[in-house]
């Protein structure tokens, strides 16, 4: 009853007109932004988070929360359109849902992925109610050693799942610390890496990795790739009062299951640090194509394959609040924008958020079952709007965002030197897209270094000091976890190995079951 209370409350609060005004905000730039391609989720909640330091917290969360569910779709307006995903998580889309553009099929495709993000945002949103609650308890009776691991499994998780090698991921990782480790040496107050400048004393913010590495290295990269000259768009026409707008009875049973299952693993995924909706929504496309009777349909359009890793990445997306809540580990590039914006008004994450803050907390759950219902309405009833979006050419949009870039990272501070550094990173940003690494995980690894370092000191203060890591059951099971985590690469070949040798056998039964079928219904002679 006090979920349900709490619900309530939280929906109630956010039912005043300035929060309602500033979610359909939201939603309407979260899918401009993702409908642009090369920007995504990550990098437009970066450039709009400074711009809402003059709002109420929980109106300006409601906001930024929109603008990332809402970005997470709009990515998949670019990758049916006109091939180009807005995002990693939207490749699936890219592979299943330009084919069906192709045909013809442009308004049912973007219609499905309207309808299965909206039934998976919705039924995650129920699971994230009665998680976050249960984890924030669960969290409470953690210490400095369990968080620590935590952090440690979130990174390592991110490490093993990011990027094409672990190897480019753990550069990755450790720039991110590396960046963390700039300021005051909080156990002996001494000066790390500032170089004498006043300026770095307190360490590098956040928001101006963020938007260099997202807002200025996508930027670049799209200029390197040549996208400034890409004048090789389709022209595809997506009209709402045409017959063919709407999907097909047969195009609606072959989705259902897929948005099934594709619901809750990516809600699973969401909520472990690290994975994340690119890792849902490719997992749940290897599933819709190995559960499929027509594989040799995948790549040519098939419904189910972009209709289940659409329900992967949206439910996933809600998942990673899950930790961001409740533990105050973010569980995604995206997340870690939004912690940041977390602290920029003042606010801890963690287990005792919900206690502490219940009308932001709630408020921002509620706004993600409203949230919800106007993203739906918006991608039915506009998708021909958006799809004008993506037609504009990215020499206009360029200079618009750098403009932004720059003065949303001067109205933080009013400090030119972290114009400065922002610039700086865009052009990291560009190298590490440049040679394969993960801008998503140095910036995750830049919020967790200071996190897992004072965690970590705490945990040697206390009686006990590196003992308490195997004398406590929660941190030996975490502990557990993080060894076989560590032994993922090892055992990772071998049970693909398994897998493959299995997967034939799967296919021969399947084969020899629909043959002895035919046989069955064959008339007899």
């Amino acid at each position: 009853m006090d979920i349900f209370a709490n619900l309530v409350s939280g929906i109630t609060g956010v039912l005043t007109p300035t929060n309602l005004l500033f979610l359909g905000i939201g939603v309407v730039v979260g899918m401009l932004v993702g409908a642009i391609p090369g920007l995504g989720p990550s990098a437009g909640l970066a450039i709009l988070l400074p711009l809402t330091f003059g709002l109420e917290p929980t109106t300006a969360i409601v906001m930024l929360a929109a603008v990332y569910y809402g970005a997470m779709y709009g990515g998949t307006i670019t990758s049916v359109l006109i091939n180009t995903p807005g995002d990693s998580a939207s490749v699936p889309a890219t592979l299943e849902g330009y084919p069906m553009a192709r045909k013809g099929r442009a308004g049912p495709a973007l219609v499905i992925a309207a309808v299965g993000s909206f039934a998976a945002g919705t039924v995650a949103v129920v699971l994230l109610t009665i998680a976050a609650p249960l984890m924030a308890g669960v969290a409470s009776s953690f210490g400095p050693p369990e968080l620590f691991l935590l952090i440690i499994i979130g990174l390592l998780t991110l490490v093993v799942l990011v990027g094409r090698s672990w190897l480019r991921g753990l550069i990755s990782v450790l720039i991110g610390f590396a960046i963390g480790t700039v300021g005051i040496d909080v156990g002996g107050g001494e000066q790390r890496y500032t170089f004498g400048s006043t300026e770095l004393i307190n360490g590098i913010d956040f928001i101006p990795v963020a938007i260099g590495l997202f807002g200025i290295g996508e930027i670049l990269w799209t200029l390197y790739r040549g996208g400034h000259n890409d004048d090789t768009m389709t022209d595809v026409r997506v009209d709402r009062r045409s017959a063919a707008f709407w999907p097909s009875r047969q195009e609606w049973r072959d989705s259902r299951g897929a948005i099934a299952r594709g619901t809750p693993l990516g809600f699973v995924l969401g909520v472990v640090p690290g994975a994340g909706a690119t890792v849902a929504s490719l997992i749940s496309y290897g599933i819709e194509k190995g559960l499929s009777r027509r594989p040799q349909r995948f790549g040519r359009g098939a419904v189910e394959g972009l209709a289940g890793p659409e329900a992967a990445n949206n439910a996933a997306a809600t998942g990673a609040m899950v930790p961001l809540l409740t533990l105050g580990i973010p569980g995604s590039a995206s997340t870690a924008v939004l912690l940041g914006g977390f602290l920029m008004w003042g606010l801890q994450p963690g287990p005792l958020l919900m206690r502490d803050n219940p009308d932001f907390a709630w408020g921002l759950i509620g706004s993600m079952y409203l949230g919800n219902v106007m993203l739906l309405v918006m991608n039915v009833f506009c998708i021909p709007l958006f799809a004008k979006v993506t037609k504009t050419p990215f020499r206009t949009l360029a200079p618009l965002i750098i403009i932004l870039c720059a003065f949303g990272t001067f109205a933080v501070n009013g400090s030119v030197v972290e114009v400065g550094i922002m610039f700086a990173c865009g052009v990291l940003g560009f190298l590490m897209r440049r040679y394969g690494l993960a801008p998503a995980a140095t910036v995750i690894a830049l919020v967790l270094g200071p996190m897992a370092e004072e965690t970590l000191r705490q945990t040697l203060l206390l009686q006990g000091g590196l003992g308490l890591f195997v004398e406590r059951t929660p941190s030996l099971v975490l502990l557990c976890v993080l060894v076989l985590l560590l032994c993922a690469p090892v055992l990772s070949a071998p049970l693909k190995r398994a897998a493959a040798a299995l997967m034939p056998r799967r296919a021969a039964a399947r084969a020899a079951g629909e043959a002895g079928a035919a046989e069955d219904a064959a008339p007899k002679a």
